[in-house]
């Protein structure tokens, strides 16, 4: 006969899998006819678009390209400093223990290093080093049982839990274009370099809508028609809408931006200006936290009950976090004398993590590329690290948590001082998402098969032993926490010693007995 039970639904995406993967990705580049011949090179840089990934059974694919700008002295005396740009593509497989095909993923690919060498004057053979940080998530639609109708005979040991349910996922692609002038004595000949990066993200939750907010934060280097090497900065916003149904304010939202597809280039349309498109991805998950009252263990004194248990592993304690971190050092260049920085490449990455109780932390290095000029416009690179660390704190268990980082490079400020040393001030904003797996002991297709038989006993003397709890020793020999505890005169049923001997009741039907049978939580 089937028991009558009462049913909650959840909706788990809990994380299977994770991992850091490094990408080596290699190519050559022929300079185009309109260019001169290569001497030598001064930096290399580039932006990582990624327009495809697929799960598949253990495996990722990953498939992208970088947008790779190389700035290069020619043999040609007259124009001394040039720039060339490619798309470097690649496709990784990478494999992934425990996803399959139909899972989500959180793909974050960022540029590490980025070098080239000269082949010969008309030929350069480009390396490139990407991290790929890979999660993967499983959504399952569960039924948990967590209450009996007519249960009067039946014993549920239950336990109140939050976790976090999905409560949906949505994406949504925004193509963001602007026009970024520059100087109006400029005349410009060719971009020599571009950094990209995403910052200022920000949400609003209306209308089963998500509104995401973030800019796109330009930094172009370019050559005008007189020789000369200039710098434009610009912002341009990145906004768009994800619909979600059954969202609110106090929902957790996490959402992932990633550049598709960019394109910069001289505006022909409009002269002292450059045209920008940057298409970007751009993912929402959302979780509500939910509590719920489910049944651990059951079993009836007067009724033999079978059942099915299963482990289910979903998200608790899910928190978003932003941590504001300044740097302020003084750092050594070598013959910086007369020199003047043009740019700094900035790069921060996490070196190592040590996790404690509640806090994990972080130890860190800003990666930092100086591009140097004199006044002869000879160009130079130095490069440096400043360690830095943080800490995400007030963690439910930072030795188990999931973590996901995202950090942005802000305000930042050097300033060269007499004898070489350059001031570094420089602001960061770093976003921290933190989860924990949570472990359910849940039970179903629950059934009863009769009633037990009785019992030759009337009472019987019994020896606690280590781990024992009243609930094991009442469904081991089918009596109740509530005739044990009565019978002993013990007044707090989670406290009992090993060694402590007790009186265990054969169970007696409720009509029988003069107090009544509680569920015990």
């Amino acid at each position: 006969m089937v028991v009558d039970t009462i049913k909650e639904n959840l909706s788990i995406n809990k994380l299977v899998s994770s991992k850091r993967e490094i990408i080596f990705v290699e190519g050559d580049m022929i300079v185009p006819d309109s260019k001169p011949d290569i001497l030598s090179t001064i930096c290399t840089s580039g932006v990582v678009n990624i327009y495809n990934k697929e799960i598949m059974d253990n495996k990722v694919k990953i498939a992208g390209s970088i947008n790779t700008y190389i700035m290069y002295l020619s043999e040609n005396g007259e124009d001394k400093v040039r720039g060339i740009s490619t798309n470097l593509d690649f496709s990784e497989n990478i494999n992934v223990t425990n996803c399959r095909e139909g899972m989500n993923s959180i793909i974050d690919v960022k540029l590490k290093t980025i070098e080239c060498k000269v082949i010969n004057g008309r030929k350069i053979g480009i390396k490139a080093t990407l991290e790929a940080d890979i999660k993967i998530y499983n959504n399952e639609e569960i039924e948990i049982i967590n209450n009996i109708q007519n249960a009067e005979e039946i014993q549920m040991l239950k336990e109140n839990l939050k976790v976090n349910s999905l409560i949906g996922m949505g994406e949504t692609k925004i193509n963001a274009k602007d026009t970024i002038a520059i100087d109006n004595i400029d005349n410009l000949a060719e971009i020599l370099k571009t950094n990209v990066n995403i910052i200022d993200k920000d949400i609003k939750i209306s209308y089963n809508k998500i509104l995401t907010k973030a800019e796109a934060e330009i930094k172009i280097m370019y050559l005008t028609e007189d020789n000369r090497i200039n710098l434009v900065n610009a912002k341009i916003p990145i906004v768009g809408f994800i619909d979600i149904q059954n969202i609110n304010e106090q929902n957790i939202c996490n959402v992932h931006y990633e550049i598709r597809n960019m394109i910069i280039k001289p505006n022909q349309v409009e002269e002292h200006s450059i045209y920008v498109e940057i298409e970007v991805g751009v993912s929402c998950t959302v979780y509500e936290e939910k509590e719920i009252n489910i049944i651990q263990d059951i079993y009836s004194p007067c009724e033999n009950l079978t059942y099915n248990t299963r482990q289910i592993t979903t998200m608790k304690n899910r928190r978003n976090f932003q941590i504001s971190k300044q740097i302020n050092e003084k750092i050594i260049l070598e013959n910086l004398e007369n020199r003047t920085i043009l740019d700094v490449d900035i790069n921060p990455t996490i070196v190592k993590e040590n996790r404690l109780k509640t806090k994990v932390l972080y130890e860190c290095e800003l990666d930092m590329r100086f591009l140097v000029s004199d006044n002869n416009l000879d160009l130079e690179t130095r490069n440096t690290k400043i360690p830095f660390d943080f800490v995400v704190d007030n963690l439910e268990n930072g030795e188990d948590a999931n973590m996901e980082i995202d950090m942005e490079t802000r305000d930042k400020n050097f300033v060269i001082q007499d004898g070489g040393s350059v001031t570094t001030n420089v602001d960061m904003l770093i976003n921290a998402n933190s989860s924990e797996n949570a472990s359910l002991n849940v039970i179903d297709e629950l059934q009863s098969s009769g009633e037990r038989e009785e019992e030759d006993y009337n009472i019987v003397l019994y020896i606690v032993k280590k781990d024992d709890t009243l609930w094991k020793i009442a469904k081991q020999f089918g009596s109740t926490i509530d005739d044990i505890a009565r019978t002993n005169g013990i007044e707090d049923i989670n406290l009992i010693i090993p060694g402590q001997k007790l009186y265990i009741p054969r169970y007696a039907k409720k009509e029988n007995r003069k107090v009544e049978m509680v569920n015990y939580v």
